[in-house]
């Protein structure tokens, strides 16, 4: 045991001692936001997996880049003071191509910072990533990655990590993990509000993943987990995050395929942006602080929620099954089609025959778990539990939550309240104020099965006509 422990250190030494530093500046890029360094970023990471690996350093300084690919082994660090902007000109990003089969759409998109099928990345330091997002108009339907570029997106990769660093000003997404394995996101900070579909942060269809110490303001979602594949998310941590969007803090949906199995959520403060100069999507101080989705099928399983502190926002928690049934495969004449007109500058393509095909099965939600919940100034929509007839949402424990809002529901309100409910809205897509207020001021449970509340109290701030509990269809 002895000998092997040592000549493990001994190759970790070795290891340590050949990882090389390629500077940028050292291969001639400038400080210079009027020139490009995209050429030499490129040449720096390409030698540097070449090499073996090691660090590709961005000293302190303002860069102006292109697209740029990351390889294999390569650590991109930012130094405290180095600011890498986005070209503002579209010319500047490369069209990328991936192999991974489960996509909606296999027509070429654009990003900053790109991966695809590498392992052993890492993207740290003290410094910014600045996409400078706002120039891309939004042109159509579903342009994002079309003709504004995600910020940074890596696809089928493996062991990958995102620390320190600040993220600011996506063209859309922010970053979005595809089909990924073993990510730690740690101790970054996203500022995303300059842009439609600004989400902070999207993990789609990845396994093992631990984000934590995040700290977000987005205009849309904040931090997301996807599935627009069949591949489920599944094993992942949320941890120790602030959370500011105008939408949705803490997000499982909306696409959800494949659907999410074993997730852990806890110590999250949600609270309203310190900026609202611009509003693309949303509510000023947020729709949810927490939405669990199914919608296109799929499976949401033993999800566990611990610990949230939630300030201003429209409807704390919300629980929804639906049947929107959307694929995540194009008909011949779907997204592809309407990609191709768009990359030509026109926005011909961006008609509603351009759909994804169907899932016919209704998903399913089994085992959710809410303790320890403390909402403060929120909107009077209150939270939700619903799924449809033959479809019921199941297995939900709700526990030690306290919710204060603003109330003000009249008795006379009531009857309105309940002829919007007639329509159980399956196919729509789904939001904590689809319905507008519920009839309950603390939870309105309707098609579900074992739900369970312990210590909930609920207080509004102005009079409400409403129980704080309503259920319907349920047992």
């Amino acid at each position: 045991m002895k000998r092997f422990l040592f000549w493990a250190l001994l190759l970790n030494s070795s290891t340590l001692l050949t990882a090389h530093d390629y500077v940028i500046t050292d291969y001639g890029a400038k400080s210079d936001t009027s020139v490009l360094c995209t050429a030499v970023l490129q040449q720096c990471i390409d030698l540097c997996s070449e090499q073996g690996g090691g660090r590709v350093v961005v000293p302190a300084g303002q860069y102006k880049t292109g697209s740029i690919v990351l390889r294999s082994n390569v650590n991109l660090h930012l130094e405290l003071g180095a600011t890498l902007y986005g070209s503002t000109d579209l010319r500047d990003y490369r069209r990328m191509t991936t192999s991974y089969k489960s996509l909606r759409t296999h027509t070429p998109t654009i990003q900053l910072i790109y991966a695809d099928e590498v392992e052993n990345v890492v993207i740290d330091g003290y410094g910014t990533i600045d996409g400078q997002g706002r120039v891309f108009p939004k042109q159509s339907w579903n342009d994002e990655g079309i003709t504004r570029p995600h910020l940074l997106r890596f696809i089928q990769s493996r062991d990958i990590v995102v620390k320190d660093v600040t993220l600011r000003n996506s063209g859309c997404w922010m970053q979005h993990y595809l089909a990924c394995d073993r990510v730690r996101i740690d101790g970054i900070r996203v500022v995303n509000r300059n842009n439609y579909n600004n989400d902070a942060l999207d993990v789609d269809g990845c396994h093992d993943v631990v984000v934590r110490g995040v700290i977000a303001d987005s205009d849309d979602d904040g931090i997301t987990l996807k599935s627009t594949s069949p591949r489920l998310c599944e094993n992942i941590v949320i941890a120790d995050c602030v959370v500011s969007s105008h939408c949705n803090a803490v997000k499982l949906g909306t696409e959800t395929n494949g659907g999410y199995r074993n997730i852990s959520i806890r110590n999250i403060v949600v609270k309203p942006s310190d900026d609202q100069t611009s509003q693309f999507f949303g509510r000023p101080s947020g729709t949810s602080a927490l939405s669990l989705e199914i919608v296109d099928g799929g499976l949401m399983e033993n999800v566990s929620v611990d610990g949230m502190t939630i300030i201003g926002t429209e409807s704390p928690i919300f629980v929804r099954l639906g049947h929107r049934g959307r694929g995540w495969t194009f008909s011949k004449n779907g997204a592809d089609a309407f990609v191709a007109q768009s990359v030509g500058g026109g926005n011909e393509g961006a008609t509603r025959s351009q759909k994804p095909d169907s899932v016919e099965t209704v998903g399913r939600i089994r085992g959710i778990y809410i303790n320890n919940v403390r909402a403060r100034d929120c909107g009077n929509y209150g939270c939700s539990i619903s799924g449809l007839p033959g479809h019921p949402v199941e297995e939900v424990h709700v526990s030690n939550v306290s919710i204060h809002h603003r109330g003000g529901v009249t008795r006379a309100q009531l009857a309105d309240i309940d002829k919007a409910l007639r329509d159980e809205k399956a196919a729509e897509y789904p939001e904590a104020t689809m319905w507008g207020p519920l009839p309950a001021k603390g939870f309105y449970v309707r098609n579900a099965r074992s739900v369970h509340f312990d210590h909930v109290e609920v207080y509004t701030a102005q009079a409400d006509a409403r129980p704080d509990f309503v259920k319907k269809n349920t047992n």
